[in-house]
Parts: C-alpha cells; sequence; structure tokens
C-alpha cells in the first residue's frame, strides 16, 4: 500500500472516529443556525451554550465568539450560516498553532519520558512509536521504569517482541532511576539511538512518585546532557475534563514538551483537543484512533478539522 493510500486510509479512519465528536459539537451548532434568520445576541447566547457542552472549553468559545462578533461588525457575515465557516477557520487557527511533529536527530542518542495516568494507553502508544521509529531506520530501546506495576512490564514486554524491539527492565519495585541509567548505558555502548521510558501511572496526589519521576529526570539529564529531550504526556480523550486536568498537573511537576491524544474513535469528546491547545499551548505531537499499529499517527490540525467537518456539511 501507498503512502497516500494509507493517508487516505486514516483520514477516512478519522472521520470515522470523529463521527460522536462532530455529532456533538456540530448538530446543536447545525440547528441554532439553521433555525436563525438574522445573527442577533439571542444566536451567540445559544452557540456559546453548545460550544460549552461540547468540551471545547470556555477560551477557545470566547475567542471563538469575538471572531464571529467582529465579522458581523465589519459586515463579513451576511448569514448564520457563514456563521460556520467563522467555526472551522478559528478551530484551524487555534490547533496549528499547536502542530509540531516531533522531530528526531540524525545523530546522537534521544530520550522520550513518557508521562501520563494508567488507562491512558501509555504502553500501547510506547510499542507503536518504537514501531515507527524503527521503520523509520532508527535503533530503538524501550524502558520499563514503571517498576510499580508487573502488569506494565509485562505489556511493554509483550510490545517488545511484538515490534521487535530491545527492552531495558529490573525486577519488580527497582529504584526506576537506576532503570533508566541502565538504558542510558547501553545506549551509549552504540546500543541504540531512542530511548523510550515507560513511567508509572502517577497522579499529582502521589507526591512521592512525582518526585520520583524529577529524580529520574536528573540521573537522566546528569548523564546525558539535555536528557530527556521530550516529556510526552499521553492522554485518553473519552475522559474529557479529566484530560484537561492532567495537562495541568503533569505541566506543572514535571515540564511537558508535547502531548499525545488517545482513543479519540468512539468519544464524543473530542472537542477537548481544543480546550487544551488553546490553554496550555503544548505542541500535539500525536492523535491515536485504533488499535492498529498504524493507528497512531502525527498531529495534522487540517486533517483533523477536515475531518470533523466533512460529513457534518454533508
Amino acid at each position: 500500500m501507498g503512502i497516500f493510500q494509507k493517508k487516505q486510509g486514516f483520514f477516512e479512519k478519522l472521520k470515522r472516529g470523529l463521527a460522536k465528536t462532530r455529532d456533538l459539537l456540530l448538530t446543536d451548532v447545525n440547528d441554532i443556525i439553521l433555525g436563525k434568520k438574522e445573527i442577533d445576541q439571542e444566536l451567540f447566547d445559544e452557540l456559546e451554550e453548545a460550544l460549552i457542552a461540547a468540551d471545547v472549553g470556555p477560551a477557545f468559545t470566547a475567542e471563538l465568539i469575538e471572531r464571529m462578533t467582529d465579522s458581523v461588525r465589519r459586515k463579513e457575515l451576511d448569514s448564520p450560516e457563514r456563521l460556520k465557516e467563522v467555526l472551522r477557520n478559528t478551530m484551524k487557527a487555534i490547533l496549528e498553532k499547536n502542530e509540531a511533529p516531533l522531530v528526531l536527530p540524525k545523530n546522537g542518542i534521544f530520550t522520550i519520558l513518557v508521562v501520563g495516568v494508567n488507562g491512558t494507553g501509555k504502553t500501547t502508544t510506547i510499542g507503536k512509536l518504537a514501531h515507527q521509529f524503527k521503520e523509520q531506520g532508527h535503533s530503538v530501546l524501550m524502558v520499563a521504569a514503571d517498576t510499580f506495576r508487573a502488569a506494565a512490564i509485562e505489556q511493554l514486554e509483550i510490545w517488545s517482541q511484538r515490534v521487535g524491539v530491545p527492552l531495558i527492565k529490573q525486577k519488580m519495585n527497582s529504584d526506576p532511576s537506576a532503570v533508566v541509567f541502565d538504558a542510558i548505558a547501553a545506549a551509549k555502548t552504540g546500543r541504540s539511538d531512542v530511548l523510550i521510558v515507560d513511567t508509572a501511572g502517577r497522579l499529582h496526589t502521589q507526591v512521592n512518585l512525582m518526585e520520583e519521576m524529577k529524580k529520574m529526570k536528573r540521573v537522566m539529564s546528569r548523564e546525558l546532557p539535555g536528557a530527556p529531550h521530550e516529556v510526552l504526556l499521553v492522554l485518553d480523550a473519552t475522559t474529557g475534563q479529566n484530560a484537561v486536568s492532567q495537562a495541568k498537573m503533569f505541566s506543572d511537576s514535571v515540564g511537558v514538551t508535547g502531548l499525545v491524544l488517545t482513543k479519540l474513535d468512539g468519544t464524543s469528546k473530542g472537542g477537548v483537543i481544543l480546550r487544551i491547545a488553546k490553554e496550555y499551548n503544548i505542541p500535539i505531537r500525536y492523535i491515536g484512533i485504533g488499535e492498529g499499529l498504524d493507528d497512531l499517527r502525527e498531529f495534522s490540525s487540517e486533517d483533523f478539522v477536515s475531518a470533523l467537518f466533512e460529513q457534518g456539511d454533508s
């Protein structure tokens, strides 16, 4: 299958995956717009209510309403139907600012610390990333630094075998920083140029675990200047507002440099991506829309917005 066919297949899958988000977000918007003959304050109030109900957040909604009001004032909008065009363009403008693929250097060791609460699809994301980087010609090493759960190590072992990427691990309850130390030592011997480190599903209430993660960062930085080069936060789109609070927690605690939004397929809460983009300004690296190896893709604002509106416009 060619690259174009793969891309087209993913776009169709994205459209299907966003169906519930589209229904929640655009059905109400369409109903409000179609039921109106003119643009007035009542229309804006109804739109504001519908958008906030769709998880896009108050900051995005406020910017959108402001853009619509300005367009009306400048007489650029002559009918309610044109409002949907402003909605689409505003979404794209906000998401474009956060569209930033992860670029791996050609030389040296690149380290990725993957963080997020349990159940977000963290281990699966690591497996898929390892597969992608290997396909791109990188020598990859997976690192099991979630030593608190035997299941976490076992899941990574399964992915390691599935994608043919070696795994560095120690026994359960080992010091996670020691596992990372070993992995960097192995990488320095030329065994790999990309390290993907799994971490425990830390909650903000578990202060000792957050401190453990900070210690891991210190050890990595000491052993390899500049490491970790990426702190990648995995969020589950189905959790809606919980994903927003997790973005804040991890950003405040460990400094997130990139986001992965998983499980966009089959949720009505995909609009949360707009809220996170608007409020936290963290680069969105990847989105996940299924279980397959190729169902984790680099985020494209153009594809996301087109997939969201395409069927909704028909």
